[in-house]
This record gives structure tokens, C-alpha cells and sequence, in this order.
């Protein structure tokens, strides 16, 4: 029997309980059999490999190591820098990016779009990027030190600021997507009462912006607890955190037992972050009560909310703004296209091809991931549709998350170790690379989906399934049609997330086929202006794909594909 809407709509509002109960929870086991096998294979395997190899000796894991690892004074070192610039990075992102959440949310002006994309761009960008647009600001040989001879590089400030710079649109459209939400009128009757405006604010609006603020203060402190590319490139020898850490006992020193504990310290904290981060974004979603967006934002009045427009204006130019102009200008130099030309030509040093090829290859990987984490993310999303949806589930979801909150090193380089030998001799393979970036790209295709497959009609899908229709079949009649648009963006943004992945992709991209961010982070390691300046051209080309591919996203993205 064909289905049609009307008739599916039809027997769906006569549809009580699905009659195929233990039906559709085996379809929803067998959804999620292929994303769990993909993470036990490709994440769990490889992750626990390394692990062992860094604990065992002889046969017998020394958990002892723990504690002689934590007793060296320069991994305690490591540890608290690691989280007092997290939490320094978070509060200075908070205090800089919330005016610009409020603008957003309540105000409405020309290219207002437009400047949505603008403060979007840095946050799809690969951290080697940031790290080198603020490298040609603040570095040796960068704009400070050209006009005033002041340089900032290897500094706390600069990876402060970096991390302002690529989390600023975290906080704008987290927390300004609610306050769009929230109903003025409410404070405005505290006002009528004889409130002041700030005691309104503090009283009224802040309380129920409280959640929403607790959630991107907690996105922001675990992208920045986790920071591997902008710490590399800007740090130094001076700074380090975990993640970099990790990377030098890993491919430096040579030490796994110290590089597992590490692994094991970073993934305690990042699940307690994210374990929190759950509650906070439960908590936000059952405890506030919305109105439309689109009847809350009006032209600035006054003086005061004209100043603080051009405040925020002032400080999306300048901080988010002037690096990458700054990085663009830096590729140029004194010849005009002379370093893109040159990265046409081999210098049989660093690269064994063309740096060019760099762009290629990178989109190939990026495709092919984008085309994995999208299989992966939509079954995973859909076995997670149903809120009624028991412990396990639960459980599958927090388990998605996980690769955020594992060092990417160690996962790449768990790859190299654990996927050696048959069956899944992959070390030699292309595969290996656009599998370690899924990996990342995955939990961005299942939040994206998720909030729009919830919103479908449940009975919908019931009334299918009395109809005869498989669950693919379901799926493909149902809920794809609804869930097309959001579909793309998650697409958009795992091709984004992928092509800037860097963590993993530096110990497996193989030296003939080297990705974007890896051909970056090695010219930059090489001394000499014409290394320096191709490296500032590849960054340029990777900003700009990226930059593509979100005006792409802001095309398609609609209010209900998520909060990005």
C-alpha cells in the first residue's frame, strides 16, 4: 500500500500506543547498533589500547603510575595552568561576548544577518587558524609589533584572547537565542513597580537567562580546557596545556605511561563538565516559558542602546574581525600572490608534494568524513528520538559526546597503535584520516538533528508502522521530509568540524598527503619569511572554504536545526 500524507495524518490521529511496541524498540536497538559498533571500534578500541600500552608493564597495569605521574611537579604545572586559563578564558568570554548577545537578541538592524555569519566564522574555524591570525597580529614580525614594537606571542594574553576570539559566537547564540525568547514585558513590569533598569535586569531577565548562560559558560570552559592548536602555535615552549601535554610525551618524549595518565586526568574532568553541561541544558529546556523571537527585536533607542550597538560593532571588528584581515593581509606581503605561488612548487624538505595539494586532500577527507559522520549521527539520532527512552539509551547518548572530551592525540595516535594488523590493518589506508574526523564530526550531526526529530508527530511515524510500513521506509516517508533542511546543516557542519580537524589528523595524515591544518602547523615549525608566509596563505584558503561553507549554513538554517 503507497503512503500519503493525508492518510498517514489520517490514521495517526486515531493512533493510540503503536500495536508493534517490541517492534519499534527492536527497530530503535537495531538503529543503534551500527553508531555503537563505529564508537567501539573506532573510539573505544583505539583509546583503550593506548591506555593499556601506557599503564601495563610486563603484562600487569601499574594504576601506581597515576600517582607518580600527578606527584611530578611540572604536570602539576600542566594541570593548573590547563584549568585556571579554561576558567579565565570562560569568565573574559562571558564579559565580552554577552553584550553581544543582548544585541542580537533584542535588536534589530540592517545586515543583521549578515553580522550573525561574521561572528559565526571564527567558531568553524580550525583552531591552527585562529592560532595564526592571532600569530600575525600579536607575533614576531605581526601588526603590534610593526606599529609599536609590542609583541604578545608565547603571553597568557594572546591565548586568552585567541580563545575569546573562536568562543565569542558560543555565548552569542546560546545564550542570545533565548533571550530572544524571553518576554519583555515581564521586565518591563518590574520597571512600572518602580525597579530600576539594572535591578529589572538582575531580578527578572537574569534569573531566567541563568541556565542558558551556565550552559555556555560550560561549552566554552571545555573547548578550552581541551585546547590543543591555539596553546601549540601561540604557547610556546612557555605554556602548555593537558592536550598539548599529551602530544609532546606522545610524539616528543616518547613516554606513553605519562601520556595515558594524562588521557585518563583530561577525560575525568571533561565528563564531570559535560555531566553538568546535561543537567544545565535539562534544566533550561522544561524550566522556561518562550515567546515568538521575531516579536521581541526593534531598532535601538535612545543613546545608551545606540552606544552599546556600537560598542558591540566596535568589538566584533576588532577582536573578531581584525586578525583575519590581519591574516589575509600577512598572506599577501610585499609580492603581491608570491606566497600562494609558492605553494605550488615541492621544496623536498617538510612536504614530499606541493603544499597545495594540501587543499585536495583536505576536501576529499573532509567529503568522505562528512559522508561517515552523517550515517553515524542520523541512525544515532533517530534510536534517540523517543524521550521515553530508557537508561541504555540515555547512556548511548552521553556516549556520543565522549570524543569531545578525549584528547584527539590520543586518538589518533591509539589509531596508529591498535588499527596495525588484520582485520583491520588500516594504518596504510587513506580510510584512517576521514574515520579519526567523523569522530569529532558525530556529535555535531546528532545535536543538530535531534531537536527536530523530537518535534515530529510521533504519531506520524505510528500511524506508518499500522499502515505495513518498515521502519526504513517510516524514515524515509516521515521523517526525512521534515528533518531534510536540518539534515544539510549537520552535513555543513560536520564538513566544517572535519576539514579543521587537527588533533588526530597530525600523527596519521600520511607526509604525501598532507591535510590543511597539518601543512600549516608544519610551515610554521620551519623558520624563514617565505615559510611563514605560505603558512598565512594555506590559513587564508582554509578560512575561506570554511567561511563558504557557513554562509551555506546560515542559507539553510532554520530556528529549529539546533542552536547553531
Amino acid at each position: 500500500m503507497d503512503l500519503t500524507r493525508t492518510e498517514v495524518t489520517r490514521v495517526g490521529k486515531q493512533a493510540g500506543r503503536p500495536a508493534g511496541t517490541v517492534r519499534g524498540s527492536a527497530a530503535r536497538l537495531g538503529l543503534m547498533a551500527v553508531p555503537v559498533a563505529f564508537f567501539a571500534v573506532f573510539f573505544a578500541y583505539p583509546v583503550a589500547a593506548i591506555v593499556a600500552r601506557g599503564l601495563e608493564v610486563d603484562g600487569v597495569w601499574r594504576l601506581g603510575r597515576i600517582g607518580d605521574v600527578l606527584a611530578q611537579s611540572d604536570v602539576r604545572h600542566v594541570l593548573w595552568f590547563t584549568t585556571w586559563q579554561a576558567l579565565a578564558s570562560t569568565a573574559l568570554t562571558l564579559l565580552v561576548a554577552l553584550p553581544g548577545a543582548y544585541v542580537f537578541a533584542r535588536f534589530d538592524f540592517p545586515g543583521k544577518q549578515v553580522l550573525r555569519a561574521v561572528v559565526t566564522v571564527p567558531f568553524v574555524l580550525p583552531t591552527v587558524v585562529v592560532g595564526t591570525a592571532f600569530l600575525a597580529l600579536v607575533g614576531r614580525g605581526g601588526l603590534l609589533d610593526d606599529l609599536w614594537g609590542l609583541r604578545l606571542d608565547t603571553t597568557v594574553w594572546a591565548i586568552l584572547l585567541a580563545h575569546v576570539f573562536f568562543n565569542y559566537a558560543v555565548v552569542v547564540r546560546t545564550v542570545g537565542g533565548l533571550w530572544a525568547q524571553l518576554d519583555p514585558r515581564q521586565e518591563e513590569a518590574a520597571r512600572m513597580l518602580g525597579a530600576s533598569r539594572l535591578r529589572a535586569w538582575r531580578q527578572v531577565t537574569l534569573p531566567a537567562l541563568a541556565p542558558a548562560v551556565a550552559a555556555a559558560a560550560l561549552m566554552v570552559f571545555l573547548f578550552t580546557f581541551t585546547s590543543f592548536g591555539v596553546v601549540q602555535i601561540l604557547g610556546g615552549p612557555t605554556f602548555s596545556t593537558l592536550e598539548v601535554e599529551i602530544y609532546r610525551q606522545t610524539s616528543q618524549v616518547f613516554d606513553l605511561s605519562t601520556a595515558a595518565v594524562l588521557t585518563l586526568i583530561q577525560f575525568a574532568a571533561v565528563a564531570a563538565v559535560l555531566a553538568v553541561h546535561a543537567w544545565t541544558v535539562r534544566r533550561r529546556e522544561s524550566a522556561l516559558r518562550l515567546v515568538d523571537a521575531a516579536t521581541t527585536a526593534r531598532r535601538p533607542r535612545g543613546a545608551g542602546q545606540w552606544t552599546l550597538f556600537a560598542g558591540v560593532l566596535g568589538t566584533v571588528a576588532v577582536l573578531l574581525v581584525l586578525p583575519l584581515a590581519v591574516l589575509v593581509q600577512r598572506s599577501l606581503g610585499a609580492s603581491g600572490f608570491g606566497y600562494y605561488r609558492a605553494l605550488t612548487r615541492e621544496d623536498g624538505g617538510a612536504f614530499l608534494v606541493p603544499p597545495i595539494e594540501a587543499i585536495g586532500n583536505s576536501l576529499q577527507y573532509a567529503v568522505a568524513a562528512t559522508a561517515i559522520a552523517v550515517v553515524i549521527g542520523a541512525l544515532a539520532a533517530t534510536a534517540l528520538t523517543r524521550r521515553d527512552a530508557g537508561r541504555f539509551v540515555r547512556g548511548f547518548d552521553a556516549l556520543l559526546m565522549l570524543p569531545l572530551g578525549v584528547s584527539a592525540v590520543t586518538v589518533g595516535f591509539g589509531f596508529l597503535i591498535a588499527l596495525d594488523e588484520p582485520p583491520l590493518d588500516l594504518r596504510s589506508s587513506w580510510i584512517l584520516v576521514p574515520l579519526a574526523q567523523a569522530l569529532v564530526g558525530v556529535p555535531f550531526v546528532v545535536r543538530t538533528m535531534l531537536p527536530v526529530l523530537r518535534a515530529v508527530d510521533g504519531r506520524l511515524r505510528e500511524a506508518a508502522a499500522v499502515l505495513g510500513a518498515s521502519p526504513w521506509r517510516v524514515w524515509r516517508e516521515v521523517d526525512l521530509p521534515m528533518v531534510r533542511r536540518a539534515l544539510l546543516v549537520a552535513a555543513g557542519f560536520a564538513f566544517a568540524v572535519s576539514l579543521g580537524e587537527f588533533g588526530a589528523t597530525v600523527f596519521i595524515a600520511r607526509p604525501d598527503n598532507p591535510t590543511l591544518p597539518v601543512a600549516v602547523a608544519r610551515l610554521l615549525g620551519r623558520p624563514g619569511d617565505m615559510n611563514y608566509g605560505q603558512a598565512m596563505a594555506l590559513s587564508t584558503i582554509l578560512m575561506l572554504v570554511c567561511a563558504v561553507a557557513l554562509v551555506v549554513l546560515e542559507r539553510l538554517r532554520t530556528d529549529r536545526s539546533g542552536e547553531f
